[in-house]
């Protein structure tokens, strides 16, 4: 067995951590691996507390959204004022009505993903200083840890997942989903990016049965010539199941959330490399419906 198929087969190397699906390294997970495609389309729902929406959360009682904040070099970067206030909050949306229920204020910054399960509400930072904010309901933050595997600061995240007990991390800096165990913040398992040559962005991450959704899409400058869409892969492995493109016209995904057999997502009105607010639908919440 060479190093390269040691290293993918599967097998738990090092601390425990398995890596999904076997075959190409991560960096080199070929298009072809995917599955079926589909088509997607979008319907606005209702528009989220004034801010940037860029991560959901699915629980029975609500609708979860993670508020982001820009502030220092990424404020500078967007041409926007920095904020009066830091706390990045998470609210809790009725389903119907997009009425806020319940605010949880946390000192994560630039929110970029988010996991609410257990207890808590885990705000994940994507700018110094980095790391996942684990804080009660009733703002308490219990503790701040770094994404493992990830260097000193652990670097950004785009996603997060509660499921089973268990967080998932949609890691920049290892390109992978990486399953974390809560209590002992060891790794267990990572489901490396998919890989194809008009899918270089990763965004926020969902569970539906035993498959898990990410949202990806193209580089781009300006809200026309984005190109979004979805990959499914199967939870127990990472294999690549199927992909998704979005109808032209369609909301901006950031934030991903599966509830009641239904895909929603909310669209943060800023987005890399565009002008701000580019996207008509900035700040709105959307329901994913195939076609």
């Amino acid at each position: 067995m060479t190093k390269r198929e040691f290293l993918t087969s599967g097998i738990r190397i090092g601390t425990g951590l398995v890596l999904a699906g076997g075959g190409a390294a991560p960096a080199q997970r070929p298009a072809a691996r995917s599955g079926a495609r589909r088509m997607a389309k979008t319907t606005k729902l209702f528009k989220a507390p004034e801010g940037h929406p860029n991560a959901l959360a699915a629980t029975p009682e609500g609708l979860w959204v993670g508020e982001q904040k820009l502030s220092g070099a990424a404020a500078a970067a967007y041409k926007l004022p920095e904020p009066k206030d830091l706390t990045e909050h998470a609210w809790m949306l009725d389903w119907k009505t997009g009425k806020v229920l319940k605010t949880v204020k946390t000192q994560s910054r630039n929110t970029s993903g988010m996991a609410v399960g257990g207890g808590y509400v885990w705000m994940i930072a994507n700018a110094p200083p980095q790391g996942v904010f684990q804080v009660d309901m009733n703002s308490r933050q219990i503790s701040h840890r770094q994404i493992p595997l990830g260097g000193p600061d652990g670097g950004g995240s785009h996603g997060g997942q509660w499921h089973d007990g268990k967080l998932w991390l949609s890691s920049l800096r290892l390109r992978g989903n990486l399953r974390v165990d809560p209590a002992t913040w060891m790794p267990e398992m990572m489901i490396p990016f998919y890989q194809a040559p008009d899918r270089t962005r990763y965004h926020d991450i969902t569970i539906e049965g035993d498959s898990m959704w990410q949202v990806v899409g193209n580089d781009s400058k300006r809200y026309a010539d984005f190109r979004p869409g979805l990959v499914r892969y199967e939870l127990s492995t990472g294999k690549v199941v199927e992909t998704v493109d979005f109808l032209p016209g369609s909301c901006d995904p950031h934030g991903l959330a599966y509830h009641d057999g239904k895909l929603f997502g909310c669209d943060a009105g800023i987005h890399p490399g565009w002008p701000n607010y580019d996207s008509p639908t900035a700040g709105w919440i959307f329901q994913i419906d195939f076609v």
